[in-house]
Parts: structure tokens; C-alpha cells; sequence
């Protein structure tokens, strides 16, 4: 049961590292933090991705986002994490996004099925994406008045 414990507290460390590869643009850290294959969906689309080089891809155009609109920092808060098996975990996140300032932009929820790889470290299979595109959109419409 410890493993199955220590495996679970470390769920914030692997999103503090998740977070470093966010705010660096580190596109292939990014990517290195999921498992293949990886399952991205909103209720707009389900995406699957079998390759790392195409979810980089995916991460680099996200980058150029960023950049463009000033979105330099991310802070997830985990609302929830659940075991689901002793190597399956469930994880709401909360994420708020910061300009350079550290002003707050927007924020998300997030929604994560993370799987323990064999070396025992937790990589991401599924992201849900409850509200972001709502929200980004609704950021940037205030933004651009």
C-alpha cells in the first residue's frame, strides 16, 4: 500500500515538473511527460496521438499562442486526485495562467488520466478539457475590447 501512496503524493511533482516545461515552451519536455498513445479531448474534438513528434507539433503551435498573447506563467491547482488502480490515477486540475507580470490572464479546468509507466513514473494518457476554449475565448474577446 506505501507504493500505491508515494506513487500518489507524487502526482504534485510531476505536475511542478509538467508546469516547468509549460512556462520554459519546452515542447519536447512537454511531450515527454505523456504516454503513447495519448487522448486529448473537449467536447469539440477527441484527438489521439500516436507519435511524440506529432504531439510536440501540437505543443509547438500552442507555444506561438502563448507567446503572441503574453501567457508566460501556469500554476495548476489539484481540486482532485483519485486512484482508479494501483497504476491509473484520476486528476482535476485547476490552471491559471499569469502574463509576465504575474497578473492573472485566465484560468481552466483540466481533467487527467494519468498511467505509471515501468519505471514507475506517472505520464499522462487522457486530458479532458472542460472549459478552456470557453474560457480563452471569453479572455481573449475582454482583451481585444
Amino acid at each position: 500500500m506505501s507504493g500505491i501512496i508515494n506513487a500518489m503524493d507524487r502526482i504534485s511533482l510531476f505536475f511542478e515538473s509538467y508546469t516547468r516545461a509549460l512556462e520554459t515552451f519546452d515542447t519536447k519536455l512537454m511531450a515527454q511527460h505523456f504516454t503513447l498513445p495519448a487522448v486529448m479531448m473537449s467536447d469539440d474534438s477527441t484527438t489521439v496521438f500516436n507519435e511524440a513528434s506529432v504531439l510536440e507539433g501540437l505543443f509547438n503551435q500552442g507555444v506561438g499562442f502563448y507567446k503572441q498573447h503574453g501567457i508566460m506563467h501556469a500554476r495548476p491547482e489539484i481540486w482532485s486526485k483519485k486512484q482508479l488502480s494501483p497504476r491509473i490515477a484520476k486528476v482535476k486540475i485547476n490552471w491559471q495562467y499569469y502574463n509576465t507580470a504575474n497578473q492573472p490572464l485566465y484560468n481552466c479546468d483540466d481533467h487527467y488520466i494519468l498511467k505509471l509507466d515501468k519505471q514507475n513514473e506517472w505520464k499522462i494518457q487522457t486530458v479532458i478539457s472542460s472549459n478552456e476554449k470557453q474560457r480563452l475565448e471569453a479572455w481573449l474577446a475582454k482583451k481585444t475590447a
